[in-house]
């Protein structure tokens, strides 16, 4: 066997690795900018494949000059894989098509990867007999997958990002390139592969600039998403977290998704939390907080003289850390989490309720994203609730964020029905946050308690007084309990994230 058939193999993985981390790539940035991640993961997947099928069968036509063809493709895939990231998240805030960019991408892409490997495999046919080509190929094309499937999630996105991550895999698909060049010099004409050495050259120190410039790249994009100043952008290992400050304030997105607004959060985070205290009627000491990484549910609970000791939950590091590195966002939370009485865990809320063990709590307050994927939606599920009555004493209350029950109206009452079906006896209540609209929130304890009626007494507030708190438990005939049967949110069928898809993709 010739000496260079075990590189050309390693090439095949090379191959695989890219085209798994560009699709991976198109589809985590279709999730970040168009939401409904299940949606957008299984079209891309599904066009990524049949792509792939697509290339195989035109590799059919291709009869000359195999081993250059097989060059200039792989060439091709480093450019548009390359500059895949940088390029949609450019045009989605420039252009109304941008569905038809995504899968236009992805589909070229696909039908490239597609042509390389049935090319591959005739350029080695005189190498090996059939039965091990085969073999070989296609045993190496899944340790490829796999191989991406790895890196993606615990090494790149986490360390590199979304736009750096294509860049250098653009960088190694021309590098391999013109490392092909050499192994198949042999079937390339000189001139032929020396003009090929140049594209390849000419390719790697685009995308080198592009890497260089990646922050600039990313920075132009955004600028056009948000109509704002931006002031703080950091990609997690979970979310994009982007600060932006504007005439009225400062604001936070995930994932381009508005989280508050310094404006009027206030509003928001006093329903949050003082209907919880107002309810409990004894002196809460021990509090626990799911979610609220800005700090703003702890200004708020913090108010309290009684509270001893508090919990926070939230799975994301980067984000307990924003208002400490924008001091805006710090003044706002009045600098919560350097409170002795706060501690902080960074950790999976369903895992870290399923595994901890700890002195019962006296109230939860539970401030997560609104559930528009399954990840998030688990968090919502009668597994989830029944996992945190196990963390709480007989006589503590919750309240929970849930959506929107005016744009969002199934979605909302499905969180109720949830957690009555998990054994809490709830109290549903609703308020005006102008940044968002009319907000719903859930009032909740495991045994069957009064509406409260009155506020506590002595701690400051903006927002609420005696006659907006009573309010709140009212709801108008286009925010209360639909007519229709409402599904209950299970670990094995998560029906609320299929009805805040389909409500809220009523208003893109």
């Amino acid at each position: 066997m010739n000496k260079r058939v075990p590189l050309l193999f390693l090439n095949v993985i090379i191959i695989a690795t890219c085209g798994l981390i560009y699709e991976l790539l198109a589809g985590t940035l279709a999730s970040y900018v168009l939401g409904d991640s299940v949606t957008q993961f299984s079209l891309i997947i599904g066009i990524y494949l049949s792509a792939m099928g697509v290339g195989s069968w035109l590799s059919g036509f291709l009869d000359n000059n195999l081993a250059k063809r097989f060059v200039e493709i792989e060439l091709a895939v480093a450019v548009i894989g390359g500059f895949s990231a940088p390029l949609l998240f450019l045009t989605f805030a420039s252009v109304s098509y941008f569905n038809i960019i995504l899968y236009g991408m992805v589909f070229s892409i696909g039908t490239l990867v597609g042509l390389e490997i049935p090319l591959l495999m005739r350029i080695l046919k005189d190498e090996l007999d059939f039965k091990k080509l085969v073999a070989r190929v296609l045993a190496l094309d899944y340790a490829g997958a796999l191989v991406a499937s790895l890196l993606f999630p615990i090494f790149l996105v986490p360390k590199l990002g979304l736009t750096r991550t294509s860049l250098v895999f653009g960088i190694l698909n021309a590098g391999a390139g013109i490392w092909g060049t050499w192994l198949l010099e042999n079937l390339i004409k000189k001139r032929d592969a020396n003009i090929l050495r140049i594209k390849g050259f000419i390719i790697i120190v685009l995308l080198v600039i592009a890497f260089i410039k990646a922050d600039a790249l990313t920075s132009l994009a955004e600028d056009a998403l948000f109509v704002d100043n931006i002031i703080y952008a950091k990609s997690s290992s979970y979310q994009r977290i982007v600060v932006t400050k504007g005439k009225v304030g400062y604001a936070l997105f995930l994932n381009g998704n508005l989280q508050f607004n310094s404006f009027d959060e206030y509003r928001y985070h006093e329903a949050l939390v003082h209907p919880a205290f107002a309810a409990q009627g004894a002196n809460p000491k021990r509090i626990l907080v799911l979610g609220g990484g800005d700090g703003l549910a702890l200004r708020e609970i913090l108010k309290y003289p009684s509270v001893e000791n508090i919990t926070l939950v939230d799975l994301d590091p980067e984000m307990t850390k924003v208002s400490k590195s924008v001091p805006a966002l710090g003044e706002l939370n009045k600098h919560s989490f350097d409170n002795p009485k706060v501690t902080v865990v960074n950790a999976d809320a369903f895992v870290w309720l399923d595994n901890n063990e700890t002195e019962p709590f006296d109230m939860a307050i539970i401030d997560f994203p609104d559930p528009n994927n399954f990840a998030l939606g688990k968090l919502y599920t009668t597994r989830f609730y029944n996992l945190l009555k196990a963390k709480l004493k007989p006589d503590a209350v919750i309240v929970i964020q849930c959506t929107s029950p005016l744009m969002a109206r199934n979605s909302y009452w499905c969180i109720i029905k949830t957690l009555e079906a998990a054994g809490f006896s709830v109290k549903p209540f609703q308020t005006t946050v102008p940044s968002f609209g009319i907000w719903g929130f859930a009032l909740a304890k495991m045994q069957p308690f009064e509406t409260p009626k009155k506020l506590p007494e002595n701690i400051e507030l903006k927002f609420l007084n005696e006659q907006t708190f009573a309010s709140m438990f009212e709801f108008s005939a286009d925010t209360s309990l639909p007519n229709e049967a409402i599904e209950i949110n299970r670990l094995d069928n998560q029906a609320l994230v299929r009805y805040y898809e389909a409500e809220w993709r009523r208003f893109e």
